[in-house]
């Protein structure tokens, strides 16, 4: 249910359910309706309140009816958190904005998502808050989208507080996106991190900020990922350099898993309100290719409600197998990609390469924390995402950590990560890893029967080589490893690193 108050009481508003079975539709707010409009500067605002009961879909629309000559539109929001037993969600309750373009799924309308970030937002030609877009508010119907994550037994009451100001619109700025190409060293190892936000979504750092931690690390190239909006792609210009290329993005939040959308152009939304149920991921996950990105399911096995990947890898470029500091659910992903590792062989198709991102929202989050490296042509964002979508690449949890990879046999044959090494079944193959920064941290190679040998632990200086002989009979593919020291016996300790595989004998992917 849901009421307005204008000022003369409260009227009851009528529900309207939209065609699409995840979203409600609310009756209309109102401004100004005389002839005249109102001078400049001047203001009016309207109050909504409503509750939202459990099982409320997941979005729920305010019309707002602008009327010609408003230079902003400002709106603030609260909600009731009522105390609920253990175990049981409280409220969260999401907000974003759609102009008079309309809801339909695809975006034209979007002009906002701040989730549950923020309490208030405003957008004008010249400026909005993070998260949202300027340019002219135009007459016509808005919607106020609210996005109930969770409700509490109770419901959840809310109300919303709208402020048009009337006024000339004033000049849209012209927005500057940062090079697609940097100075770069020709054919590297380029370290990159491609899940971070900004408080242009729900992050805490600037993109300064971001791009001061990014070089500290030392990365080469980053991507933006804020949740929902390509709100901050205008504002990473100025933090690139010829030893930092910015690629821009978003993180496609739904409510069945999050997808990183990597490097796509400049100003490409993706939409995000769909569930898997809904069979609509293809098609945007389509756009996000047509757009020039990378398909890239986030964190699939991660806890947090809505996280958890369901919607299948059939779409996915790469897998976010390692998600900032490493945890069990991490531990999960990393078995759950090497499954698919199996199936791939099994059914001689395309195998998914796996990448790891921090997902660094604030402080204490170490961006960086882990990166992927990756084999490029050049520091471009085209040559990265080659590199990443052929799977010549490794996770390092830091800067120190480098390690190299590669499988001899036969007629000097050789293969480095993502690349298949050509032998008959019977012929030796020898596996040879390199590593730097690596303490005291043990290698293992694991095939598609698992982990077929573990080296003892790398001396204190980190350095070290580690061989290991096979066939392509016995092993159809050989990933590494390295893993802290961990005292639980058998149990693994954490990675600190590991490679996509090598592939033996077979079919090219």
């Amino acid at each position: 249910m849901c009421d307005d108050d204008h000022g003369n009481g409260l009227n009851r508003r009528a529900l309207i359910v939209t065609g699409a079975t995840a979203a409600l539709t609310l009756g209309s707010v109102t401004f100004a309706s005389g002839a005249a409009t109102p001078a400049s500067g001047a203001q009016e605002t309207r109050t909504v309140r409503g509750t939202l009961p459990t099982g409320s879909p997941d979005f729920v629309y305010v019309p707002v009816e602008v009327p010609t000559g408003v230079a902003e539109i400002k709106v603030a929001y609260t909600y009731d958190k009522p105390s609920v037993p253990a175990g049981t969600q409280g409220n969260a309750l999401d907000i974003g904005i759609f102009d008079q373009h309309g809801t339909d799924l695809g975006g034209r309308g979007f002009r906002g998502w701040s989730g549950g970030a923020r309490t208030e937002f405003f957008i004008r030609v010249d400026d909005a808050t993070p998260g949202y877009l300027p340019g002219p508010v135009r007459a016509g119907t808005w919607h106020i989208a609210l996005g109930p994550y969770t409700v509490s037994p109770q419901g959840l009451s809310y109300e919303l507080t709208i402020t048009l100001t009337y006024g000339e619109p004033g000049v849209a700025p012209r927005p500057v996106y940062p090079p697609e190409r940097v100075k770069g060293r020709g054919r590297a190892w380029y370290r990159g991190d491609c899940h971070l936000h900004s408080w242009y979504s729900d992050g805490r750092r600037s993109p300064a900020e971001i791009a001061a931690l990014a070089r500290a690390a030392g990365l080469d190239f980053i991507n933006s990922s804020d949740h929902n909006t390509q709100s901050s792609h205008p504002h990473w210009a100025s933090e690139a350099g010829d030893d930092l290329l910015i690629m821009l993005g978003e993180e496609v939040t739904t409510r069945n898993g999050h997808v990183v959308a990597l490097g796509t152009e400049p100003g490409t939304f993706i939409d995000w309100r769909y569930r898997a149920r809904d069979n609509r991921f293809g098609k945007f996950a389509r756009e996000i290719r047509r757009a020039g990105g990378l398909v890239v399911p986030a964190h699939p096995h991660a806890t947090c409600i809505g996280c958890a990947w369901k919607f299948g890898f059939g779409e996915a470029d790469a897998v976010e197998v390692w998600n900032g500091p490493y945890t069990p659910d991490d531990e999960i992903a990393l078995a759950s990609w090497d499954a698919t590792l199996v199936a791939s062989v099994r059914e001689n198709r395309e195998w998914l390469p796996a990448m790891g991102n921090s997902d660094a929202h604030r402080d204490p989050d170490a961006i960086g924390l882990p990166q992927t490296v990756v084999l490029a042509d050049d520091l471009t964002r085209e040559a990265i995402q080659n590199g990443l979508r052929a799977g010549r690449s490794y996770v390092s949890e830091s800067k120190n950590l480098s390690l190299t990879f590669t499988a001899t046999g036969g007629r000097a044959q050789h293969a480095g990560i993502g690349e298949r090494l050509r032998a008959d079944a019977d012929t030796p193959v020898t596996l040879r890893l390199e590593a730097t920064g690596a303490p005291r941290c043990t290698v293992r190679f694991v095939t598609d029967q698992g982990v077929l040998f573990t080296s003892d632990p790398l001396p204190v200086s980190g350095a070290g080589v580690v061989e290991w002989g096979t066939t392509a009979a016995y092993a159809a593919y050989v990933r590494a490893e390295l893993r802290h020291e961990t005292a639980a016996g058998a149990v693994p300790g954490a990675l600190a690193a590991f490679t996509n595989p090598i592939f033996l004998g077979g079919a090219d992917r």
